[in-house]
């Protein structure tokens, strides 16, 4: 999809809308500031200033070898970019963090499951369609829509270019030595999807310094990273385009082939069930509630984890893993399959992934454990 890259600032970054913006006029190239990114002091994520001319000046450099787009072009989008502090905030709380009990509470909630049956009927034909060409059911696309953006209602109002030049270049530090080696591969992963970022707008068109997303520089109804939009959006009613924005159709088949093609989505397959733990059951022992897939439901139940759900011999046989959550009355214990990590690669929370699968039930008339 890569075409030549225009000379205007403008012709390389088109808006991802339907309705394309009007251009702005030609921009020459201007020199780089001296770029420093800080975070003020006082915040609760307060760290050293970090001098980042030099890994800026490699970023320009390997982004405009590695997707042939002139460096000047690269320079000019980056001095208009900036640090953004509620950024660096937003992304050292994530919802993640809370216990099972307060983070459920956000997403399993009437006023979102009714929302989403209304919208699943609105679009019951696209979703269907989604759904028998990928596997992925209707329910699941729908949740993953009223997880991400309230069904298109909160798309995220953060210029992306803000979002990834801040996480790329000022990704929030804590301060532990221990935590030095994570927080460089999270920055490293940011500065990757801001270079991404450039080639997505070469690409398909897109002015990128007019794309709104979430803190972390996701975009669209399914809020998609660059590369996975680069990577897995697809053209879901043969328009010629790949609008994740604006075009329902390219969204559901989006979000569906992401799972069938990153999560090796199994049709028909099951998500979750929930285990009981026996008297007779030590421990499971699963370092940072893991989804590594090495266990089988017979295995579990010999160790003291069962299950009443109505599984099949097919069921039975799949890899699994057991996973435990803080629920509001105490643990819960569930046994995962294949479908509950390939939602995990939309987001590696094990919280989200169970989040998506309950309220997907709730939407489908469903019970929810």
């Amino acid at each position: 999809m890569s075409r030549n890259l225009l000379p205007s600032l403008a012709a390389l970054l088109l808006a991802a809308c339907a309705a394309t913006p009007p251009k702005p006029a030609p921009v020459a190239p201007v020199p780089a500031p001296p770029t420093v990114a800080t975070i003020p002091a006082g915040t609760p994520t307060a760290m050293p200033t970090r001098d980042t001319r030099a890994a800026r000046a490699e970023f320009v450099r390997s982004t405009a070898q590695r997707f042939n787009i002139p460096a000047a072009d690269i320079e000019a989008v980056l001095a208009r970019a900036q640090i953004r502090e509620p950024i660096i905030k937003a992304m050292a709380r994530p919802a993640e963090a809370k216990p099972w009990r307060d983070y459920r509470p956000i997403f399993i909630q009437p006023s979102r499951i009714e929302a989403g049956r209304a919208f699943l009927e609105k679009n019951r034909v696209a979703l269907q369609r989604a759904e028998d060409q990928y596997g992925v059911p209707k329910e699941i696309i729908t949740a993953i829509l009223g997880v991400e953006t309230s069904y298109g209602g909160n798309k995220g109002s953060y210029p992306v270019i803000d979002a990834l030049y801040t996480l790329a270049f000022a990704y929030p530090r804590s301060g532990n030595p221990e935590k030095v080696a994570y927080e460089d591969k999270r920055e490293a992963f940011f500065r990757d999807e801001l270079a991404q970022l450039f080639a997505l707008g070469k690409e398909e068109g897109f002015d990128i310094t007019q794309l709104k997303g979430s803190y972390a520089g996701a975009m669209g109804w399914g809020q998609f990273m660059p590369s996975s939009y680069r990577q897995y959006a697809v053209d879901g009613d043969g328009d010629g385009k790949r609008d994740l924005f604006n075009d329902l159709d390219d969204v559901f088949a989006s979000v569906a082939n992401y799972f069938a093609k990153k999560g090796k989505w199994q049709r028909d397959g099951k998500v979750m069930v929930p285990a009981m733990r026996t008297a007779m059951a030590s421990d499971f022992i699963n370092p940072g509630n893991a989804v590594t897939l090495d266990q089988t439901v017979p295995g579990l139940a010999g160790l003291g984890y069962t299950t009443t759900a109505g599984l099949t011999a097919a069921d039975t046989a799949q890899p699994v893993s057991l996973i435990t959550l803080d629920g509001a009355t105490g643990p819960e214990y569930w046994v995962v399959f294949n479908n509950f990590k390939a939602i995990t690669t939309y987001n590696i929370s094990r919280l989200y992934a169970t989040a998506v699968f309950q309220l997907s039930e709730a939407i489908a008339g469903r019970a929810v454990p």
